[in-house]
């Protein structure tokens, strides 16, 4: 058991150290560096890797640790509405992998099941921290915010994420197939 959570510590901070510094390296795209959304990607290998668990809280504490260490995203409303959404990542993502049969199929379909999870939650809580700071959140936002302006992410997600998960699947390297 120790060696478990002693695992799952030291890969929680290595994918918490990825999604701070990702930013870094998309951002030096011009146009379309942050709508690579690269705190994502960690997020969601993290719930795939991991678990449901721990991928909530790696996506929870990586968009506020980075509002907080470097100012971006900044605090209100964003990091905390990214907070939500990404916590649902991983929680998702976990929670999904395990249930599911180990199919290729089944990872998109648990990726893409979460993806659309965490965008709900993060439309809800945008309504909510808008409407508590006197704001308007429209259905025209949430769609431009959860899918047109993130299509480059989207994209980039659903062809690099299971490309991962399957090539972790064949080594045996998921924490799932281990236990």
């Amino acid at each position: 058991m120790r060696r478990t959570t002693t695992y799952t510590l030291v890969l929680s901070a290595f994918f918490v150290a990825l999604g701070l510094v990702m930013p870094f390296l998309t951002g030096q795209i011009p146009a379309i560096g942050s709508k690579l959304l690269p705190m994502h990607i960690p997020v969601l290998l993290c719930g795939f890797v991991l678990g449901g668990p721990a991928g909530l809280v790696v996506g929870f504490i990586v968009p506020l640790f980075r509002s907080l260490l470097f100012g971006m995203p900044p605090m209100f409303p964003t990091a905390l509405a990214m907070a939500f959404e990404l916590a649902t990542y991983g929680l998702l993502t976990g929670l999904l992998y395990r249930l599911l049969p180990k199919k290729p199929i089944h990872v998109l379909t648990t990726l893409i099941l979460s993806m659309i999870g965490g965008r709900i939650v993060w439309g809800v809580v945008s309504f909510v921290l808008l409407r508590l700071s006197g704001s308007a959140f429209t259905w025209k936002i949430f769609v431009a915010g959860a899918f047109v302006n993130a299509l480059p992410g989207i994209i980039l997600q659903i062809v690099l994420i299971p490309l991962i998960v399957l090539a972790l699947q064949r080594a045996r390297l998921l924490q799932h197939e281990r236990a």
